[in-house]
């Protein structure tokens, strides 16, 4: 594969993942105006119940997973602007966030589906507008590199 459409993947792969979490982000941190997803989605009891018991094992994969990714991103950065880069050491850090970032996204669908089960038609509508909703806009490196 050429180096120019690997490291067009990893972008677009970088921009979904920044998408995602910030769809989770807003999720967790919410807003002043924001009233928390089971309010916006007007949940009833049970599911909130069933809401939190589905989400609190993946919010802690997901952070774990965002962790690791952070750590071979950082290890890449240093890889190549180390004196003499290691090529071998630069394409081993980009592969684990690759690989990272498709398990991240797997687990994403995979919550997205089980949350999915618990609402009821008009819920869905509103949480898959919502996400639709979330900004996805230029990613760190492309605002770096504006004039």
């Amino acid at each position: 594969m050429k180096p120019t459409l690997l490291r067009a993947m990893l972008a677009v792969s970088l921009l979904i993942n920044i998408g995602v979490l910030g769809a989770v982000a807003y999720r967790t941190l919410g807003t002043e105006s924001f009233p928390g997803l089971p309010r916006y989605l007007q949940l009833t009891g049970e599911q909130v119940r069933q809401w939190h018991a589905s989400e609190a094992t993946f919010l802690v994969q997901l952070g774990a997973s965002a962790a690791a990714i952070h750590g071979h991103r950082d290890r890449m950065i240093h890889a190549i602007f180390a004196d003499t880069p290691d090529p071998a050491l630069i394409d081993a850090e980009r592969a684990a966030i690759a690989h990272l970032q498709d398990e991240q996204q797997k687990r994403v669908i995979q919550q997205l589906l089980l949350e999915r089960e618990l609402l009821n038609p008009e819920q869905r509508v509103r949480l898959a507008q919502l996400l639709l909703d979330q900004p996805a806009g230029p990613s760190t490196i492309e605002r770096l590199h504006r004039d």
